[in-house]
């Protein structure tokens, strides 16, 4: 045809298989449930979306292949997908075994494996590693997971940095504008100073700023009491366009989320503009400080400032959360603050190597696992103040999430087991096979995992880590294609030494 197509004439036809009336139409303007699509997965992979989505994710996956293994020598290693309990970390799945009382364990990630293919000599390992965490229902979290995981032997932080910036710049699909490298970076206490969070959104501005300053002799009894408070200070925020874009309910819900989650308050500020919503206390600051705020906050007309008194940590994540509100708020009534065609890498480093226990602060956990090393200068404060020690940990974040994280391993088996049994108060016999393979001349090492899952969902601009995943699990972690996970006999669990007791008021048990 003159248009370039083909018109076909048919002559016969062969019917090879029948379709039924489908639960819904494979097309794009089709509005479906997502359990609905969950449901006939088979059906929804057809949509033009699922298609981009999983076609771009095995373009990029190949990419890094070229890159790792073609560019930079390193060996693909699959690594085992049945091991055993270890501690800390998420919680593992657990397999049971024929040996009465014996269980396997589904990883939550290849890194003791990658850290023994160092002892073994493999230099530079890779994997598209599947990982487990049974972590419950949680909104965009999946039971089992995928990530490109990297360990290199004789490595400092710079160099998996430097890698991990290369690997993204080559695999990244051309289509969605050029990666700008190297990418900044924050130490993890300047972020939760600026943002409130270890992962940071930079597509925006909105920054926390300091002004305790400004308060040392206010008569706001609340900023008062709070910047009397160990590591008490007075934070802010200026929200641009607030008295434009946000209502008071807005305001009374923000309040009322700082009082119950951090039991603080927040007191919005309107210092341009004459809103009959400014309360008593806010017009003392008006009167006292209000000057000083517009210097240092650079507010302009319309604008709202929100402050916040306390101690240090609680009062900036407070204020990050805000912050995070407050841009969904503005830009649900027309305000761009966030382009989504825009992707904002940024490292986060220098986190602390321990961080307290939720349910007992008296006792330390490991912040990211406690395989991580000590920063070289904080050594020495161990034995003694172990809380002030920084890891050589390192995380990637996209548009505020993390798409990946790592750190410089412990290699001397001596500072591992020291750790381990006294700061962590673990017990090393569950990892006796690591701590031998350390004694055995292990070279300093280090990597990195990349979260395919989710780096995915912002590179294809997804709502939910689900639609770059080809059968992922619903969010309760149920297939709801499959009906798994499912009931098991008595008669097939004999073999693994294994009952089932029902809760006697369980309606859905299936006691047969």
């Amino acid at each position: 045809m003159p248009t370039g197509e083909i018109e076909i004439q048919v002559k016969t036809a062969e019917l090879l298989n029948s379709c039924k009336k489908l639960p819904f139409e494979i097309k794009d303007f089709v509005k479906k449930t997502e359990a609905l699509r969950l449901q006939y997965r088979y059906l929804d992979l057809r949509s033009t979306r699922m298609q981009y989505n999983l076609r771009l994710r095995s373009q990029m996956v190949l990419r890094m292949r070229e890159y790792l293994c073609g560019r930079h020598g390193f060996v693909d290693v699959e690594t085992p997908t049945m091991f055993k309990r270890t501690p800390g970390g998420a919680k593992e799945f657990l397999v049971p075994s024929r040996e009465p009382g014996k269980f396997y364990c589904l990883p939550q990630s290849p890194q003791q494996f990658k850290q023994l293919l160092m002892v073994g000599g493999l230099d530079r390992y890779f994997q598209v590693a599947r990982c487990y965490r049974d972590e419950g229902s949680r909104p965009d979290r999946q039971p089992e997971f995928t990530q490109v995981d990297i360990e290199m032997s004789f490595v400092d932080q710079a160099g998996i940095r430097s890698l991990t910036e290369g690997l993204l710049w080559y695999s990244w699909p051309p289509d969605k504008g050029p990666l700008l490298v190297p990418f900044p970076a924050l130490t993890f206490a300047e972020a939760l100073a600026s943002y409130g969070t270890d992962k940071p959104d930079t597509r925006f501005g909105m920054k926390i700023v300091d002004v305790s300053g400004v308060f040392g002799s206010t008569g706001v009894a609340f900023l008062r009491d709070g910047l009397g408070k160990p590591q008490g200070t007075v934070k802010a925020i200026c929200v641009p366009g607030g008295t434009k874009y946000l209502k008071r309910k807005d305001i009374e819900s923000m309040r009322k989320f700082a009082t119950d989650n951090f039991n603080q308050g927040v007191l919005p500020v309107f210092l341009k503009t004459n809103r009959n919503w400014n309360s008593p206390a806010a017009e003392l600051v008006v009167q006292e400080q209000g000057r000083a705020l517009e210097g240092l906050l650079d507010v302009q007309d319309d604008d709202m400032v929100l402050l916040s008194a306390g101690q240090h940590q609680a009062t900036c994540s407070l204020l990050g959360r805000m912050r995070l509100e407050c841009a969904d708020l503005l830009e649900a009534r027309g305000a761009l603050l966030r382009d989504p065609a825009v992707f904002s890498f940024l490292w986060v480093v220098d986190f602390p190597l321990f961080l307290p226990k939720t349910e007992n602060p008296a006792e330390l956990e490991a912040a990211h696992h406690p395989f991580t090393a000590p920063h070289p200068a904080d050594c020495h404060l161990l034995a003694t103040e172990p809380e002030k020690v920084r890891g050589q940990h390192y995380d990637l974040v996209l548009n505020g999430s993390e798409v990946g994280g790592g750190s410089i391993r412990i290699h001397q088996a001596e500072l591992q087991r020291y750790i381990l049994e006294t700061v962590l108060k673990e017990d090393v016999n569950l990892l006796s096979h690591l701590l031998q393979a350390l004694d055995s001349g292990a070279p300093p090492h280090g990597g990195i995992a990349l979260g395919l899952d989710r780096l995915m969902c912002l590179v294809t601009g997804s709502p939910s880590i689900r639609d770059v995943i080809a059968f992922p699990k619903s969010f309760r972690g149920r297939d709801l294609m499959s009906g798994a996970p499912d009931s098991v006999s008595p008669e097939e669990l004999k073999p693994y030494h294994i009952q089932v007791s029902w809760p006697a008021d369980d309606p859905e048990a299936d006691k047969s």
